[in-house]
Parts: structure tokens; C-alpha cells; sequence
């Protein structure tokens, strides 16, 4: 059996020399230019002393030269260590000790955020070294490990997840065989570099010969206009800028040359999904997580409002079920999901306990709850850690701010257990709303009334000027309690 392929980028520029690797608002580079530009970074790297298996860490905002250096890093054969621009002093200086980082090659406005002992090049400084003699990987092993993300630790504390060369590699083949490939698609990446949903956009780019379009920073006009300039086909989203881009859309429409909108980051509110449906607009909702580098299951759009709320099935590669009690769950039994393919991490970063907890045979325990209906259609309802369990009845709090963002006067809502003599536990909400909009904590709670059991009702609203929110921009429901009154 291969178990290692030609230099991805090295075999794309000669392969397909002339095509467009990447755009941005400024310019635009062939594969060839891209994988000529990554080899000078290389040798800069090298005469910098960065060598093979070092752990490089990378602390960017999403462009051109973000690319390059990714790529440069790989042709020494170093792994890249992706870092949140979003992450404070404290929590980048835990992650760079944590994972014992040689250096950080940072952007230079984002340098002086490095406080801890650890070398930092900036990109300019990295422009001006000399080239040194360097010997390029020619071939990835794909048990190799080639990049690390943190997981954003909404409990305890983050852990390195390791992403080998076949990970990424299932990963584009799974979507490509989901999704289909066309001679002109072009990606947009507005999902940053350092999440895997944007990492994965940059490796397709590689393994299809394909463009992709860089942005540096979300910008739904900017979006809506690329697309219905016919300039780009396919986009990553979450929710909060399908959100942003329908609201910019007014009454334009999307040309036919746009044929994917993969909406990932947690289950879509319903409404949000119907206005795509009334806009032609073509969602495939995904599941995935860093673990599994990027989706693992989708739904395509065929079914997005009979299966609606469902991420859909696993991609061709890989295989899920639903675990309640060490065993196999019947359809529409809750459970754990459990997944496996060659797109599943093969464990965490100096954790071999955290790695036995979540391998077990092969299949990958995500901590993740939901159900599988008698078609295979998976439902994912919440974090298993984020369970309320009221009066012997399991609550999700995903289903109940689900519920709550339907209303048309809700931007934001989230949902934790407290203490209650009676339950054990009940369900408390927390609500930030639309502004110019108002409501009552009695009228949000007879539109729960509508359309929830009695058991998930909010105990208590509470109206906030923000949610608590790390810094991939998950909410933090753990946290929630503390934005109660006098609590």
C-alpha cells in the first residue's frame, strides 16, 4: 500500500504550471509562482535554523504569504503549529510551552502579543534573511504529522491536535467525492488559516489544482459581490455570516455558477436555512471538528428542508455511529457520536491519557450527543458537557437557543443548567437581542411554550450586552452563570 505521495505543491506546479493558485484584492499568483515563492521562504527558514520535525509555530491573519510560508514550512519537513490570532498573551504562551515550539513566525502588528521565551521572526524579518542550502521534502509521508491545532478547550484545558499529511489528504478526496470538482471551481477562504475549515480550503487548493481566493478578513458585501461577479463557486461559512451575507443580499440573487455554500461551526437555525431555501441559495450543512480535520459528514442541499436540522451523512471515506452504554444505538436513540476514517486524527500532542480516552478501536469518541434517524441521517444535539439533565430528562441547550434564535428579535442566545430543589436542574437562557428589537422574557418563554416540551423551558431569561465567547468564537456556556444578577 502508498503510504507517501509527491510534494503536494512541488507535483501541482508541475502538473499545471499556469493555473491560478491563488487571488487576493491585490494579486494573484499560478501554482508555479506559489511553489517558487515557498521554496525561497524555505531556504529562509532553513538560514534561520528551522530543520525537520521542528515544531514551527505560525501566528497570522489569513493571505498570501500566510500560504507560502505553510507550504515553505512542509518542503523542510517542520510541522506547523496553527495559532489563533484571536488568543490572548496568556493563552498563546500556554499553547507555544505546551507544544515546545522552536520559534513563531508572526505577522508584524501581531508580534509584541508574544510574551512567551520563545524566538519570534516577523514576516518582514523573515523577508530580509539570506537563502541557505536546504534539502526539500520531495515526498509526504502521510502517517506524518503536519500540523497541530489546538482544540479551543471549553472544558479544561486545550489540547494539540495532531493532523497528519492523510488526514488532509482523506479530507480533500471525502469532500471532492461529496461535493464533485469542476474545471473552474474557485474557493473563497473567509474561514482564517489557523481553524481546519480554512486550513482545508488551502490543501484542496494543492491536491484539486484548484483557485481559491484569500480574504484577510470576513466581509459580507466583499463576499456577496465575488460571488455574484461569478468569480468564486464555492464558500465556507458558519452561521453568524450566512447571517451577514443574506442581509447584504436584499433582493440579488446568486448566478448559477455558484454551486456550494458549506455551512459548518454547529447546528443552523431553522429560519436562517428557509431564507437560504426562498433565496436559492445551495447549503450543504456539515459536522466536523479539528479532529477529524474539517467535515465528516454533510448534507447536501437535496435535503436540506426534509432533513432539516440533520448535518447530514458520513463523507465516502469515513463511517459514524451513535454509542449509548458501550453499545450501538437504535435510530432516534441519543448517544454518543462515534466516528472513524483516514481523515481522524491519530491522537493529541504529549497527551497519550487524552488519546486512549478518545481512540478506542479505531473509532474516534467525540463527546458530541445526537441520533441517527432509520435513513442514516445524523442529528447532532450538543456537547456531551454541556448535558442538563432535569427531573431524569436529558436537556440540550443547542435545542433550546435554537428555538430562541427563530425569533425574530434574537441575535444571540445561550442556554446552561442551574441548580433547582425540584429537577435537579433547569434550563436558564441568556439573550442578547437585535438591535431596534424588543421583548419580554414572558414572551420568549410562551414562543418556547410553542415549540418545546414543558421540561426545556427557560426557568429564567436574562437580556445581555454580549455572550461569553473564546477566542474561535464558541460560546462558553460554563460561563454563563456568571452574567446572572448578584450571582
Amino acid at each position: 500500500m502508498q503510504t507517501s505521495l509527491p510534494n503536494w505543491l512541488m507535483q501541482r506546479a508541475f502538473l499545471t504550471p499556469e493555473r491560478v493558485a491563488v487571488y487576493d484584492e491585490r494579486a494573484q499568483k499560478t501554482f508555479m509562482e506559489l511553489h517558487e515563492s515557498a521554496a525561497k521562504k524555505a531556504r529562509q527558514l532553513a538560514s534561520a535554523g528551522v530543520r525537520k520535525g521542528d515544531i514551527v509555530a505560525v501566528f497570522m491573519k489569513n493571505s498570501v504569504a500566510m500560504i507560502e510560508l505553510i507550504h515553505a514550512l512542509h518542503y523542510l519537513g517542520a510541522v506547523v503549529l496553527l495559532q489563533n490570532t484571536r488568543l490572548t498573551s496568556y493563552e498563546l504562551a500556554w499553547q507555544l510551552k505546551d507544544s515546545g515550539a522552536v520559534c513563531v513566525i508572526a505577522d508584524d502588528e501581531l508580534a509584541d502579543r508574544i510574551e512567551e521565551n520563545v524566538r519570534v521572526i516577523t514576516v518582514s524579518e523573515l523577508s530580509a534573511l539570506p537563502k541557505a542550502e536546504a534539502e526539500f521534502q520531495q515526498y509526504y509521508h502521510l502517517d506524518d504529522v503536519a500540523t497541530i491545532m489546538y482544540t479551543s478547550g471549553t472544558t479544561g484545558k486545550p489540547k494539540g491536535v495532531l493532523q497528519t499529511y492523510g488526514n488532509h489528504w482523506w479530507s480533500a478526496i471525502g469532500s471532492a467525492l461529496n461535493l464533485g470538482l469542476h474545471e473552474n471551481d474557485c474557493w473563497l477562504a473567509a474561514v482564517p488559516f489557523f481553524h481546519i475549515s480554512g486550513l482545508s480550503i488551502m490543501m484542496k487548493s494543492v491536491i484539486y489544482g484548484m483557485s481559491m481566493y484569500v480574504m484577510r478578513a470576513f466581509d459580507a458585501k466583499k463576499a456577496n459581490d465575488l460571488i455574484i461577479a461569478g468569480k468564486v463557486t464555492i464558500m465556507s461559512v458558519v452561521s453568524a455570516m450566512l447571517q451577514k451575507m443574506l442581509a447584504d443580499l436584499g433582493e440579488r440573487r446568486y448566478p448559477e455558477t455558484f454551486r456550494c455554500m458549506l455551512l459548518g461551526g454547529g447546528p443552523a437555525p431553522k429560519p436562517l436555512l428557509e431564507a437560504c431555501k426562498a433565496n436559492g441559495i445551495p447549503v450543504y450543512q456539515t459536522y466536523g471538528m479539528t479532529e477529524t480535520s474539517s467535515q465528516i459528514v454533510t448534507l447536501a442541499p437535496e435535503y436540506s428542508l426534509t432533513k432539516l436540522g440533520s448535518a447530514g451523512k458520513p463523507l465516502f471515506p469515513a463511517q459514524l455511529r451513535i454509542e449509548k452504554d458501550g453499545k450501538a444505538a437504535r435510530p432516534y436513540e441519543h448517544g454518543e457520536i462515534v466516528v472513524k476514517g483516514p481523515n481522524v486524527t491519530k491522537g493529541y500532542l504529549h497527551r497519550p491519557d487524552a488519546t486512549e480516552e478518545a481512540i478506542r478501536d479505531g473509532w474516534f469518541y467525540t463527546g458530541d450527543i445526537g441520533y441517527i434517524d432509520e435513513d442514516g441521517f445524523l442529528y447532532v444535539l450538543d456537547r456531551r458537557s454541556d448535558l442538563i439533565i432535569s427531573g431524569g430528562e436529558n436537556v440540550y441547550p443547542a435545542e433550546i437557543e435554537a428555538v430562541l434564535l427563530s425569533h425574530e428579535a434574537v441575535e444571540e442566545a445561550g442556554v446552561t443548567g442551574i441548580d433547582d430543589e425540584t429537577w435537579g436542574q433547569v434550563p436558564c437562557a441568556f439573550v442578547k437581542l437585535k438591535s431596534g428589537y424588543s421583548v419580554t422574557a414572558e414572551q420568549l418563554k410562551q414562543f418556547c411554550q410553542e415549540r418545546l416540551a414543558k421540561y426545556k423551558i427557560p426557568k429564567q431569561i436574562y437580556f445581555v450586552e454580549q455572550l461569553p465567547r473564546n477566542a474561535s468564537q464558541k460560546l462558553l456556556r460554563r460561563e454563563l452563570k456568571q452574567l446572572i444578577p448578584n450571582n
